[in-house]
């Protein structure tokens, strides 16, 4: 499984193996793309607080989750 139209469609997939497996390539790809986009907001200037309003969690913790990359 590469593309995420792939992996979108094979998380709904009827064998929970498949499904199972797709989920968990898309919470790695979540997890890269968030700290992908923090790391770039930092790097603009953004708060913690504005990073944690834009995703809906408290600034403590995103900071917890991204502070110490």
């Amino acid at each position: 499984m590469t593309g995420t139209d792939d992996l979108a469609t094979a998380a709904a997939d009827a064998d929970p193996r498949t499904g199972l497996r797709a989920v968990r390539a898309l919470g790695r790809l979540l997890e890269h793309l968030e700290e992908t986009q923090v790391r770039r907001a930092r790097s603009l200037g953004w708060s913690w607080q504005e990073i944690a309003d834009v995703l809906g969690v408290s600034r403590q913790a995103v900071h917890k989750k991204h502070g110490r990359r």
